[in-house]
């Protein structure tokens, strides 16, 4: 099956003139669609801008697709959450030690409602295709993840929205230590708040894409991570869902982990009906041979990727997570995107 779309990230809104010149050198490396990654802040401060730069992505023959990069820092991202410095206390708790940590908990009402408004608003007024929800995730109390499945023992989330919900359910109290039921319980409200919006989303604009982009794990016995969305058949079933994706690989691993990554999102998507979209990591970290990018590309191509997606423009280029060739990474995932949506 041929690759019908190609897309960059893009975190450089601001004025419409100075996106119009990236959007042309993006048209020019091949792609066909960019992730306009909107903060907290520029919802604030640039969001009269936004559906004018979204107009001249259109104008210049761009599909735009909306990222709200960072927010709350559930979602992925390096941008700092407005939501969190003006709401100490809806935050993510350590299970097994009780901090509170610089996450916001996507299961209160208060964040439920800010997420709400945030994409709503802009899905009236931003004229964008569709949104994409970048690695929603649960925090880890702990950064590293154990070679043997899991992150010690702790997980998130025990606040007491959390302990109050699971209680209502369960009829016990919420445990300290992970179990099934647990498990089971993040996965269901994990999923509640975006299938909410999403399907707010349509109820504005049915023809809204929506790509839910998840954490590309093993869950097997070599890395098990818990963020909640680390089962594919709930989140790829979700009906508001058009798109599963799967997050960016580092150029390092094996191909086999990149295979089997790809033979398992290929194959969650056309289970439930979706497009399947996986990434090419184009920032901070670069090939040793630039040739890994067009077998890594015609690897996606050959098990049936619907869609390739870059993070991000110009390689990162300038800023602290910029590869260390950036401009010439961006070029050759340029070349190998008009190579493929040539055919």
């Amino acid at each position: 099956m041929p690759i019908t779309q190609t897309a960059v990230s893009y975190y450089g809104l601001g004025y419409v003139e100075h996106a119009a010149v990236d959007f042309q050198e993006m048209i020019a490396h091949g792609c066909n669609t960019v992730y306009l990654a909107v903060t907290e802040f520029d919802f604030d401060f640039w969001r009269p801008n936004i559906p004018k730069i979204v107009e001249k992505g259109h104008e210049l023959g761009l599909k735009v697709v909306l990222d709200p990069w960072g927010i709350g820092k559930y979602f992925g991202g390096e941008q700092v959450s407005k939501f969190l410095q003006n709401n100490t206390e809806n935050r993510q708790v350590s299970a097994l030690t009780g901090e509170k940590l610089p996450y916001a908990c996507f299961n209160t009402n208060s964040f439920r409602n800010y997420f709400m408004n945030f994409c709503v608003t802009l899905a009236k007024e931003a004229g964008a295709d569709g949104f994409f929800w970048d690695e929603p995730h649960y925090a880890f109390p702990k950064g590293i993840a154990s070679i043997t499945g899991g992150v010690a023992d702790d997980w998130t989330c025990r606040c007491p929205v959390c302990q109050k919900k699971f209680m209502d359910y369960y009829g016990y109290e919420m445990p300290k230590y992970m179990n099934d039921d647990v498990k089971q319980f993040r996965w269901r409200e994990a999923m509640e708040i975006l299938s909410n919006t999403s399907k707010a989303i349509k109820e504005i604009n049915a023809k809204q894409e929506i790509t839910c982009c998840v954490h590309a794990t093993q869950n097997t016995y070599y890395v098990t991570e818990y963020r909640g969305y680390d089962n594919w058949d709930t989140v790829a079933a979700c009906p508001y869902f058009d798109v599963f994706s799967t997050t960016i690989l580092n150029w390092a691993l094996p191909e086999a982990f990149f295979r089997d990554i790809t033979e398992r999102t290929v194959a969650a998507a056309r289970k439930y009906g979706k497009k399947s979209e996986r990434w090419l990591m184009g920032y901070y970290k670069q090939p040793a041979d630039f040739a890994q990018i067009d077998k890594t590309v015609d690897l996606y191509e050959s098990l049936g990727v619907d869609r390739l997606s870059s993070w991000t423009y110009r390689g990162g280029y300038g800023t602290v997570l910029a590869a260390p060739d950036a401009l010439k990474l961006w070029d050759r995932i340029g070349e190998n995107y008009k190579r493929v949506l040539k055919k």
